[in-house]
């Protein structure tokens, strides 16, 4: 079972993984404190979007 502070790491974790690919979601956040496992990815312009899509589609050729 997922605590409040492993969402919150996941967050962390996840937000320097974008940053890595010059990705930011500005909407990122745990889901607390409702809903400890859930994380809100949030809302993101179009450029954002299809840098998103470029970096998984990167991911998934390797």
């Amino acid at each position: 079972m997922s605590t409040p502070y492993d969402t919150t790491l996941c967050v962390e974790e996840l937000r320097d993984a974008l940053a890595d690919h010059g990705i930011t979601l500005p909407s990122l956040r745990a889901d607390l404190p409702g809903s400890a496992g859930l994380v809100a990815l949030g809302n993101c312009n179009l450029d954002t979007a299809r840098r998103l899509a470029v970096v998984l589609r990167e991911a998934a050729e390797r």
